[in-house]
């Protein structure tokens, strides 16, 4: 990788290391990929069945064809659902347990920028010892405040920017959380377009590959490739 910023370049040279990082380590990627899936989806489709969300949901589409009134009842039947809190709970729970993962994929990252070769175990970085709870509680965190500032959708935007390199901040640099997100709000004002353009990419590139299901095997771990080029450019920048 090279180590000078070219201000020249800025955005594709990014965007262009990103996807370096993304290829050169795209068997860990995938192996990524289907850990996260797995686990949420197996997760998710026991308790939804356990609960009733599963057949509720499921019955939607008959619904559907009855009519936009017979639907609307069926939606507000799942919102009812005494079980429905609970089951959003895990699904929190579960998003947490598996967000150390990304911190993995940026040691490999690393290792890349310094010429050593990544290795399965990198992946569950995010893991070892104190890290677990590091990472976990600080997702929870983040996810409180982004579920309040959603239905606004601007100033979710907001906080999705002011908390984008919190995570590497925090595993590299050794960050508590005010610190990172002073440091993070510091790189907003000073490259706010290669930002919001880097994010913006990453953010369709990952999510046109969800909507097709296999694709997101691939694209799903894209995003974190974006956020470490971003943040090893810009903070070597403010040193």
């Amino acid at each position: 990788m090279q180590t000078n910023y070219p201000q020249k370049k800025g955005i594709g040279f990014i965007l262009s290391e990103a996807f370096a990082y993304w290829n050169r380590t795209l068997v860990y990627q995938i192996l990524f990929s289907l850990i996260y899936f797995s686990v949420l989806f197996v997760v998710l489709f026991y308790f939804a069945s356990r609960f009733g969300i599963m057949e509720q949901y499921i019955g939607l589409s008959e619904k559907l064809k009855q009519g936009m009134e017979v639907y609307r009842k069926g939606v507000q039947e799942i919102a009812d659902n005494p079980n429905l809190l609970k089951f959003q709970i895990i699904w929190l729970l579960t998003m947490a347990f598996l967000f150390p993962l990304n911190l993995g994929l940026m040691k490999m990252f690393r290792k890349l920028d310094q010429g050593e070769k990544p290795a399965m175990e990198d992946l569950f970085a995010g893991y070892a010892g104190t890290n677990f709870f590091i990472y976990t509680s600080f997702f929870l965190f983040w996810s409180i405040i982004y579920v309040y500032t959603v239905p606004t959708i601007f100033l979710a935007l907001i906080w999705v920017l002011v908390t984008l390199f919190c995570a590497p901040l925090m595993f590299f640099m050794d960050k508590r959380i005010p610190e990172a997100v002073a440091l993070n709000f510091k790189a907003l004002r000073l490259y706010p377009l290669e930002i919001l353009v880097c994010t913006f990419v990453a953010f369709a590139f990952k999510y046109f590959g969800i909507l097709t299901f296999i694709g997101a095997i691939f694209t799903l771990p894209f995003w974190n490739a974006v956020i470490y080029a971003l943040y090893s450019k810009i903070f070597r920048e403010l040193k």
